[in-house]
């Protein structure tokens, strides 16, 4: 994964993933069932890209359509943001509700409750420590770069903290 400068955004996010991450993302987008709107558009943009009908795309296999989205290198904000939401939700809520809750932001299973204010410099640095001593740190750096790239006032520090996390 290499990084740019620059703010990130969900779109530039989605380019700098791994194929592997890609695919959990666009599984995560095909099988949610809210994201209807950038499915749509999904289909269109992998129709435009392989010369298809938009018909023929969806008559694929869900792992076709999954496999061909994962491959796109360049997507909207839109679809790279709501997979991104997606997968989260689907695949690493513990470790969103462990975040939250670390750093005493009221969640409803890593879902953020209210409008907390937000954490401290020193606060996010130490929950992102514990953080990735409890889950891979692949998951933690996406997930805090998800954050930052969606919430930039709030979140933009875990961009710099998930750029120092080890590799793994």
């Amino acid at each position: 994964m290499t990084q740019a400068a620059g703010p990130i955004s969900p779109a530039r996010l989605w380019r700098e993933l791994t194929g592997e991450q890609r695919q959990a993302l666009a599984a995560a987008l095909w099988a949610d069932e809210e994201s209807l709107p950038q499915q749509i558009e999904a289909v269109h943009l992998v129709a435009k890209q392989l010369r298809f009908r938009p018909q023929s795309v969806l008559s694929q296999p869900l792992e076709k359509r999954v496999r061909q989205l994962a491959n796109l290198h360049q997507v909207s904000e839109g679809i790279a943001n709501r997979a991104l939401v997606a997968y989260h939700l689907a695949a690493q809520r513990p470790m969103l509700e462990a975040f939250l809750t670390k750093l005493g932001i009221p969640n409803e299973q890593g879902m953020i409750s209210g409008s907390p204010e937000p954490p401290a410099a020193d606060a996010l640095r130490q929950a992102a420590s514990d953080l990735a001593g409890e889950f891979p740190v692949e998951d933690v750096r996406l997930y805090f770069r998800t954050l930052a790239s969606q919430d930039p006032e709030t979140w933009a520090p875990l961009e710099e903290i998930a750029t120092g996390l080890p590799r793994s």
